[in-house]
């Protein structure tokens, strides 16, 4: 399966970036869990060796490489014991950034795209709010034009790198007569006044900054509307799609982390007398789910090369999501059980790795949203189609 999707050049740029994370990631792992802080020089490290621009064009300091290396960018994030951490990088490069690039004018993307890619600025996107959950279409957030600007009023919540953020991509109602029909993308420097950002306590992904964002008559020029006018529902859920992927890699990825350190956990401990890796329900225990992640991650790398060829698989996305996630959740339940009273201890990974999975489920629409829209799909024959092709 690897040569059929990753060349010699993938296995060397894994084996790089590993490194760089081991060097300079991991040893501030435990600080920033603790203070809920990511300092920024990490950011300018990831922009200087390239790795906020692995898919992103040439034009704008990019790589425009295939979207296997971003698989590899986000297995090897899941592997370093801080799924916050992780989120904060591709949620930085894969959410905000993937709206600046395919929505942005010349002028944005080169004042905030390539900036992005270098580490000098970090972005957020602003979609889901407090009243609206994972139902984009219900948003109250406005954007009213006035002349040659537009005044936003409303709020955002769950916004990872809410605090951090030097710019936002906001989604809001131009014409909240129209509905889903009526909503568009913006572009807003954090700078702007009328922004504030709370930051959120959260049970898992404790270092990343997630953050309620309250807009009060925020004055931007029109020229930082970004596309079409009323098209960006059609924007968001084209890219809901990649999101979706992103967050299967993840999943699968923190279960392979898992499933490792248990093997290894099992080889040292020793209960009546012989290896725990030798109790045959725990060896089947741990097939049973070692098989379920493989399985996961094959379709999940299928999704990705026809994604990489320019199709539209907002159905095998969503299907990636909703199992990656399940199994993910499913088998590091099982793997902190098997490390027995140790897995409930901090020190151990298992302890935050079961309370950052949690998370997949319900981020970037809920397990339970992403069945409704595979009903849509497969039994009402509802036919999506990208907004830009």
């Amino acid at each position: 399966m690897n040569s059929l999707y990753f060349t010699e050049e993938h296995q060397l740029f894994r084996a790089s970036f590993r490194d760089f994370l081991q060097k300079e990631v991991v040893p501030h792992i435990e600080k920033w869990e603790k203070t809920g802080a990511i300092e920024r020089f990490i950011w300018k490290k990831f922009g200087e060796m390239g790795f906020f621009g692995l898919n992103y064009p040439e034009a704008y300091g990019g790589m425009q490489l295939d979207l296997f290396y971003t698989v590899i960018f986000l297995e090897e994030l899941q592997k370093i014991k801080s799924s916050g951490f992780a989120a904060a990088m591709w949620a930085h490069a894969y959410l905000a950034m993937t709206h600046l690039n395919a929505e942005g004018d010349d002028r944005i993307k080169q004042d905030y795209l390539v900036p992005s890619i270098t580490g000098d600025k970090i972005g957020a996107l602003c979609v889901t709010e407090p009243f609206g959950g994972s139902d984009v279409a219900g948003m109250r957030t406005t954007a009213i034009k006035s002349g040659d600007h537009y005044i936003i009023n409303g709020s955002k919540t769950f916004i990872t790198n809410g605090v951090y953020a030097d710019y936002y991509v906001v989604a809001a109602k131009t014409s909240p007569e129209l509905g889903n029909k009526g909503i568009s993308i913006f572009l807003l420097d954090a700078n702007t006044p009328g922004i504030s950002a709370t930051k959120l306590d959260k049970l898992g992904w404790r270092a990343s900054d997630t953050a309620e964002i309250a807009f009060d008559n925020v004055t931007i020029p029109a020229d930082n509307l970004m596309g079409e006018a009323n098209n960006g529902f059609p924007y968001i859920m084209q890219h809901f799609a990649f999101e979706r992927l992103i967050m299967a890699i993840n999943a699968h990825a923190r279960a392979e982390f898992a499933l490792d350190y248990t093997i290894e956990y099992m080889e040292q401990r020793e209960a009546f007398g012989k290896k725990i890796n030798q109790f045959q329900a725990l060896r089947h225990t741990l097939v049973e789910h070692a098989t379920e992640v493989e399985h996961c991650k094959i379709f999940n790398y299928a999704a990705v090369s026809r994604l990489d060829k320019g199709e539209y698989v907002v159905k095998e996305a969503t299907m990636a999501k909703l199992k990656s996630t399940k199994v993910a959740d499913e088998t590091i339940y099982s793997c902190l059980q098997m490390l027995g009273g140790y897995g409930y201890m901090e020190e151990y990974p298992l302890a935050r790795l079961f309370r950052d999975s949690r998370l997949g489920p319900i981020g970037g629409g809920t397990s339970e949203i992403m069945k409704e829209i595979l009903s849509k799909m497969l039994i009402d024959k509802q036919h999506y189609k990208p907004a830009v092709k």
